[in-house]
């Protein structure tokens, strides 16, 4: 691949994850008072970021958000990655500005001053191990294209930018920003596409930046047939092969489909003994795939490391890896380290 100083560069929502275990009569006791959907991505207010943690059990907390997530993957599997996200100048800020440095990850966005804090997270895993997650974006979504550091993007071979931070007019002229800076660089651009919910509150605009933008698309089930509005599966994989070069939907236990250059491929899940969160899958999906892809490995081999790292994260609690990525990949007999 490129000779670049950074594999990746992500884009996305710097949040802290408080993560706690929870009976789904909690979930149905929250959707009856807020609406709460198990197994979505509900956004909140600072007030009711406040009265949501004080009601549900304690539980852990760690630096996170999707992007950031993929790119302390990223790092576990021994690439050397970048993040831009925004954060209040606050404690908070400084204790998520350590933490994912500590990872290896540069990262070095100014920090917001005055007004909004840091966001938050809260997500609560019932006992089928699926995530019902309530986002206060807080200063995560004051990114704006002056954060895009065009030096950083032109010394990265792939820049990943996160679908969940495209609430805001500011996200989404940051993200073509990034796009132009890319590709006047001859570099990739990648996008994640989140969440249903999500691509259903800004389907137009995510189809102009997936035509017109985007190199390597990743995605769930829900997510592309969402996105083309189509109900059968191979139709919208059939519809994304003609606007990207790559594309990554993964499918659960049933593994994933890559699609490159109009080709497929299919990825098998690796066994699980027990899955126990399921907080990070996709995440930890893209982290893989992508350190294969910077590796400059084939579409299977690079989607073998995506399962790997997908399976290890939802055999504990947490969207992060446990356990050395590089380690385990060592076993596969792939060279991933």
């Amino acid at each position: 691949m490129s000779n670049t100083k950074y594999g990746v560069v992500a884009l996305g929502n710097a949040l802290v994850d408080v993560l706690s275990q929870v009976p789904d009569s909690f979930i149905e006791e929250q959707n009856q008072q807020h609406g709460m959907e198990k197994g979505a991505m509900t956004l909140i207010d600072e007030d009711r970021a406040v009265e949501l943690y004080v009601e549900m059990p304690k539980g852990t907390e760690t630096s996170g958000g999707s992007a950031a997530n993929t790119m302390a993957g990223y790092a576990s599997f021994g690439g050397k990655g970048a993040f831009i996200g925004k954060v209040a100048d606050g404690e908070l800020g400084k204790v998520y500005a350590e933490d994912i440095k500590s990872l290896g990850v540069h990262y070095a966005t100014p920090p917001l001053t005055g007004g909004t804090p840091t966001g938050r997270c809260m997500v609560l895993v019932t006992p089928d191990a699926e995530r019902t997650m309530n986002t206060f974006l807080g200063a995560s979504v004051q990114l704006s294209a002056l954060d895009i550091d065009q030096e950083l993007i032109a010394d990265a071979t792939i820049t990943y930018l996160e679908g969940y931070l495209f609430d805001r007019d500011e996200a989404k002229k940051a993200f073509k920003v990034a796009a132009r800076y890319a590709h006047e660089a001859d570099r990739k651009i990648a996008l994640t596409l989140s969440d249903p919910f999500c691509v259903d509150r800004h389907r137009s605009d995510f189809l102009k930046l997936v035509e017109n933008h985007v190199d390597i698309l990743f995605a769930n089930e829900d997510e592309i047939k969402s996105l083309f509005m189509q109900e059968n599966f191979d139709d919208a994989i059939s519809a994304i092969s003609e606007h990207v070069e790559t594309a990554v939907i993964t499918c659960g236990e049933n593994g994933a489909v890559v699609v490159q250059n109009k080709k497929t491929y299919k990825i098998d899940a690796l066994p699980v003994d027990k899955v126990l969160d399921t907080t990070g899958a996709g995440d930890q999906f893209a982290a893989g795939f992508l350190y294969g892809y910077t590796l400059g490995l084939s579409p299977e081999d690079s989607g073998r490391l995506g399962a790997l790292a997908a399976s290890e994260v939802i055999s504990h609690i947490g969207p992060r890896p446990a356990v050395s990525l590089a380690d385990l990949a060592a076993k596969l007999d792939i060279k991933a380290a």
